[in-house]
C-alpha cells in the first residue's frame, strides 16, 4: 500500500472513531503522513478530502460551539460510511475476495493503531464500536478459490491434497457443497468420498492445485446446507474468555456463547478460528476488553500492546 493510500485509510479511521469534530491541527498531529510546511499539509489535506468524497465518503464539517466562530472541525458519521452491495453471486464474492487481499489487515496495522493512540494522548476519546469494518479479513491463500466456486456452481467433484492439523498430507476427493469465510479464512465443505461423510476444509491448507472434475449430476447439494452448522470443531475453533466493559464491544457480544455479569464488566466466552485476525478485532476495543484466556492468547495480546507502547514512545 502506498503512503498516500495508508494516510487515507488512517484519516478515515480517525474521523470515524472520533466522538467530536477534529481540527486540522489535531489531524496533522495524529495522522502519520502529513509532513512539510503548514501550507504543504493544508494542500495534502484538501486533496485527501476530495479523494474521500470521490469515493462516496461524506466528511461532515462543524464547529465546537455554534455560538462562537470556532475553528472548523471534521468527522465522518458511521451511518454515511455504510455500503450496500446488494445481491452478490458466488463469482462476485470470489472477485471481491481477490480485491480484499490488497486491503487485508490495513485497518489494523501498527500505524492505524498509532493514530488512535495519539488521539487519546491529546485528550480525544475514540468510539471504536462505531467504526464499520474497514478492511475485510477475507484471506485468499491462493487462486484455488475460483476453482471451488466453479465446482459448486457446476456440481462437479474436486480432488486436492490437504494438510491436516497433524501436518500430514492426504489426497481428498469430495462433492463440494458450500464455501464461506470466517475469522479471516475461507472454508469449503462437502461429501468426502473416501470417508463417506461431510467434512470441512480450510482453503489455505490445500497443497497445490484443486482439480475440478467433469460436470456431474451424480450429487445434489442438500437444501439449506450451512457450512458452519457442521459444528465449531469441524473448523478447528478455540474458545476465548474475555472481560468486556458494560455496553462496549458490541461486535464481540453478538458472537458470545455465554455472558456472565461482573458489575462494571461482563465476562463472555466465544469461538475464534484464526488467532491473528481475532487479535486484530480485540485490539480495536482498547481497554474495554481484557483477555482472560487461553493463556497463549493473553500472552500474544500483551506482546502486541507492549510493542505498540514502545513504538509510540519512540516517536
Amino acid at each position: 500500500m502506498s503512503r498516500k493510500s495508508e494516510r487515507l485509510v488512517n484519516l478515515t479511521i480517525a474521523l470515524l472513531a472520533t466522538r467530536r469534530y477534529l481540527t486540522k491541527n489535531e489531524i496533522f498531529r495524529s495522522i502519520e503522513g502529513y509532513e512539510g510546511s503548514d501550507e504543504s499539509k493544508e494542500r495534502m489535506f484538501e486533496r485527501d478530502k476530495d479523494d474521500l468524497r470521490s469515493l462516496g465518503i461524506e466528511i461532515e464539517v462543524g464547529g465546537f460551539d455554534p455560538i462562537f466562530n470556532d475553528e472548523a472541525g471534521y468527522r465522518i458519521k458511521p451511518e454515511s460510511y455504510a455500503l450496500d452491495l446488494g445481491e452478490l453471486s458466488s463469482s462476485d464474492i470470489a472477485l471481491l475476495s481477490v480485491a480484499a487481499r490488497a486491503w487485508n489487515g490495513q485497518a489494523f496495522n501498527s500505524v492505524a493503531h498509532s493514530a488512535l493512540v495519539k488521539l487519546q494522548s491529546i485528550g480525544i476519546n475514540s468510539d471504536i464500536d462505531s467504526i464499520p469494518m474497514l478492511a475485510p479479513r477475507m484471506v485468499v491463500a491462493n487462486d484455488e478459490l475460483v476453482n471451488v466456486v466453479q465446482a459448486i456452481s457446476t456440481k462437479s467433484p474436486i480432488t486436492f491434497t490437504y494438510r491436516s492439523q497433524d501436518l500430514q498430507n492426504q489426497k481428498r476427493s469430495i462433492y463440494p457443497y458450500a464455501l464461506a469465510s470466517r475469522e479471516g479464512h475461507w472454508y469449503f465443505a462437502g461429501l468426502d468420498l473416501g470417508k463417506e461423510a461431510i467434512r470441512t476444509f480450510r482453503l489455505d491448507r490445500v497443497e497445490g492445485e484443486i482439480s475440478v472434475g467433469k460436470k456431474s449430476a451424480e450429487f445434489e447439494i442438500p437444501e439449506g446446507f450451512d457450512l458452519f452448522s457442521q459444528g465449531e470443531d469441524a473448523i478447528g475453533s478455540t474458545i476465548a474468555t474475555l472481560d468486556v466493559r458494560k455496553d462496549k464491544a458490541l461486535a464481540l457480544r453478538k458472537r458470545a456463547l455465554s455472558i456472565c455479569e461482573k458489575g462494571e464488566w461482563d465476562q463472555i466466552t466465544l469461538h475464534y478460528v484464526d488467532e491473528t485476525s481475532f487479535l486484530d478485532s480485540l485490539l480495536w476495543h482498547l481497554d474495554d476488553v481484557v483477555v482472560i484466556g487461553p493463556t497463549h492468547l493473553r500472552d500474544a495480546i500483551v506482546n502486541i500492546l507492549s510493542t505498540i507502547a514502545v513504538n509510540h514512545a519512540s516517536r
